[in-house]
């Protein structure tokens, strides 16, 4: 198993476009280069958190990203967004919640349009090997639980295996900072959920 940590470009010196390259070119270095340490180019799982968890979601559904990079999304075997609450742009703007709609509008622009292009679950169709999905979130985020809800059922819907665990305890920062250590619930659900989708030889 090989864990390689990516980064990108932030706003606003960048668009969510630009964002979303970034990505997909770490994603076509890995699979260039991942043999060269001992890894397999066509089993690749992609995994996020927050912000990240959004870009990971939607570059494992919108396939077009890594096409442009020479990239299949068969090439990846799963994905692993953690505690975000924007898979359905318009949808969470219609629910409401703590963040005023004009921070996501500054975020993702000003249109439906444009909120649907950003939004994973606008994207899911049959046949397009979307990878299955673990989804992470907060227990106690009423956000993050139902958009990861709504995610997993629209994913199910298009026969991608799709599965949503809640961290008991977590905060949205600790969620993350917890994954790898010994015991840890979330933790141990992402290993299992790597066993059986990128079995190690």
């Amino acid at each position: 198993c090989v864990l390689v940590s990516v980064n990108y470009r932030f706003m606003p010196a960048v668009t969510l476009k630009d964002m979303m390259g970034d990505v997909a070119k770490s994603i076509r270095w890995v699979h260039d280069h991942v043999k060269e340490f001992r890894g397999n180019p066509e089993s690749i799982v992609v995994m996020g958190h927050s912000a990240g968890a959004h870009l990971a979601a939607l570059i494992c559904t919108d396939d077009r990203y890594l096409k442009a990079e020479g990239v299949s999304l068969a090439s990846l075997k799963g994905c692993v967004p953690i505690d975000v609450s924007v898979y359905d742009l318009p949808k969470r703007l219609k629910d409401g919640g703590s963040v005023a709609p004009a921070t996501y509008k500054a975020i993702f622009g000003q249109t439906e349009a444009e909120h649907r292009e950003f939004s994973p679950v606008y994207h899911i169709a049959k046949d397009k090997h979307i990878p299955p999905f673990l989804i992470l979130h907060v227990a106690s985020r009423d956000d993050t639980k139902a958009q990861s809800h709504w995610l997993a059922s629209k994913l199910k819907d298009a026969g991608v295996a799709a599965s949503v665990v809640a961290g008991e305890g977590k905060t949205h920062g600790t969620i993350s900072s917890d994954l790898g250590g010994a015991g840890d619930p979330p933790t141990l659900e992402v290993w299992k959920f790597l066993q059986t989708v990128a079995p190690q030889p």
